[in-house]
């Protein structure tokens, strides 16, 4: 009976730790993607991520031994709560045309969405390591392709289509339409619609 007493309490010793690591490593996170979304990628310090999460520096050495794991952990968790547009929503709409005014209208709500953590982000990109970076750039590519896929042009009015859809897309455009040009989304969304197509008629 002794000795199964004594025995007993581990399981949950292992299990209560477990615990307390894990909510360890979710407060470095979320320290982290809160420091990204005010100071940006470029003024966020393993010192300030410990400060902000409440441990040690050391202790978030212990959980991401380098920049890439915590960028892929901090990703992660904020794409979750703010998922980017799924291309597949609109990749199945035959009218290159129709296509387009849906993705952009996705994409311009989601820059809402997520205006303060991008604007910074952006800033900051030289910051962010290269594996995040070119996921990120990527995203756009992809995004690119299936908005030019279908389309008629060839020649010059291909590459300016192309070139009117890239920029359309662009976080930059929809800050600058909104924000400095005092536009809403939709009305936004309206010119680039007619921007792409003058440079594809």
């Amino acid at each position: 009976m002794c000795s199964a007493n004594i025995a007993s309490p581990r399981p949950y010793r292992k299990t209560k730790r477990a615990l307390t690591e894990a909510e360890t490593r979710q407060r470095i996170v979320e320290a982290t993607v809160e420091l990204h979304e005010t100071l940006g990628p470029a003024k966020t310090t393993i010192k300030a991520i410990a400060e902000r999460a409440g441990v040690q520096r050391a202790t978030v050495y212990n959980h991401f031994p380098d920049l890439q794991v915590l960028f892929e952990a901090c990703n992660a968790h904020y794409y979750e709560r703010h998922p980017m547009p799924d291309p597949t929503s609109w990749v199945g709409i035959a009218s290159p045309n129709e296509r387009f005014r849906v993705a952009v209208r996705e994409l311009y709500r989601w820059y809402e969405e997520t205006e303060a953590m991008l604007s910074v982000g952006i800033r900051d990109i030289d910051a962010v390591p290269p594996a995040a970076r070119e996921a990120f750039v990527g995203y756009f590519r992809h995004v690119a392709r299936s908005l030019m896929t279908g389309r008629r042009e060839r020649g010059r009015v291909r590459v300016r289509t192309a070139a009117a859809v890239g920029h359309a897309i662009s976080f930059v455009t929809w800050h600058s339409l909104v924000r400095e040009g005092s536009l809403t989304s939709e009305e936004a969304a309206d010119l680039m619609e007619a921007m792409v197509g003058a440079a594809a008629g």
